[in-house]
């Protein structure tokens, strides 16, 4: 993906990737937080809010992860609405 890239109709679901890195956790989310929030999408629905919001949920920003985060993050009610 790159700027005024044409997504295609039958365009895989992971259609990008975002990886940062930091020298601390916290340094991370942040690139995390910055690196979301300059990531524009059009035209097509994201997952990009759902991130943005893991982002900001206390368990996560915790570290208090397992293979069932995501499942606990839905029974929540958190994980609604793509955009």
């Amino acid at each position: 993906m790159y700027n005024n890239y044409f997504v295609p109709p039958n365009y895989d679901s992971m259609i990008g990737k975002i990886i940062v890195h930091g020298d601390t956790r916290e340094q991370a989310l942040a690139r995390m937080r910055g690196a979301l929030g300059e990531t524009v999408v059009e035209g097509i629905k994201t997952n990009i809010p759902l991130h943005r919001r893991i982002m900001d949920d206390p368990d996560f920003l915790a570290g208090r992860l397992d293979t069932r985060f995501m499942e606990r993050y839905q029974v929540q009610g958190k994980a609604s609405a793509a955009s």
